[in-house]
């Protein structure tokens, strides 16, 4: 009996093999790699990796899949599958028990749309709260919409929250485009593969969690000026000043300002807070 994707779990599995090609090219998988792959599905990507790395740890939530991929790939020695929600596991703890698939490198996964952003979070961290074991690179599989968004430069009206806290932890790039007609069933929207390559800015923020706080309010309000967003934290008049000392417009939004200004702009306005 064929197993059929299951709609509260978002699964659309990729059927093309361009696609599946593209992906492993982007994650240049080499001998030593040890690779987490979430939502491993029927492993069609899961059977390309497994040649060419040294360990496999596949998290996989569906009960049904679990048991094909143990009967696929159950008595691969470097492999590993962890049943349950990779969003609530506490995979350090669990890993105790199986050492040799600790301190995975790299991410290379087809994830569900709907829980895109919390998946990117947990492996990259926060900018208050990066992980601390940064990754060596992440690949993913990811609707259109959202890869945009990651790799939007400022002064660009996709350009948001998500795209200035992960640009701030991480560098971002599309390698490719994978149409809705390259997965079954055929999602409503294409996707893109994109790589994540955590890294540590020159010039990180002095108090980050300041810094959260002036994105999140920044962006509120898209169609509102910046200074008008943030008039519960500081006053206009000041923050007018502390953008012309920032060679910034008085009347910028917050899609105006890249990942640099907002950091230049937190460290300013907390000192001035501090002062107070």
């Amino acid at each position: 009996m064929a197993i059929r994707a299951k709609k509260q779990f978002g699964q659309h599995w990729l059927k093309s093999e361009t696609a599946l090609n593209n992906i492993i090219r982007t994650a240049q998988l080499n001998k030593g790699d040890r690779i987490l792959e979430i939502g491993p599905g029927t492993g069609v990507l899961t059977k390309r990796m497994l040649p060419y790395v040294d360990k496999l740890l596949a998290i996989e939530i569906d009960r049904d899949l679990c048991k094909l991929l143990v009967k696929e790939y159950g008595e691969k020695d470097n492999f590993l599958l962890l049943e349950g929600d990779f969003l609530n596991l506490d995979i350090s703890s669990i890993l105790t028990n199986f050492p040799d698939f600790r301190n995975y490198n790299k991410v290379v996964a087809n994830i569900p749309y709907n829980i895109t952003g919390p998946i990117i979070e947990k492996l990259l961290g926060t900018i208050a709260n990066p992980n601390p074991n940064p990754l060596e690179s992440i690949v993913l599989l990811i609707q259109k919409e959202v890869g945009d968004r990651l790799v939007a430069p400022p002064n660009n009206k996709i350009y948001g929250a998500l795209s200035v806290k992960v640009q701030y932890l991480a560098n971002c790039e599309i390698a490719c485009e994978v149409p809705a007609k390259d997965f079954r069933p055929r999602p409503k929207v294409d996707s893109v593969v994109v790589k994540i390559t955590p890294r540590k800015l020159e010039k990180e923020a002095n108090n980050p969690k300041f810094l959260e706080t002036i994105i999140k309010l920044g962006f509120s309000s898209r169609r509102k000026m910046l200074k008008n967003n943030l008039k519960s934290i500081i006053d206009n008049n000041i923050l007018e000043k502390v953008l012309i000392e920032l060679n910034l417009n008085p009347l910028v939004r917050a899609e105006n300002l890249s990942v640099n200004d907002w950091i230049f702009l937190s460290d300013k306005l907390e000192t001035i807070i501090n002062e107070k």
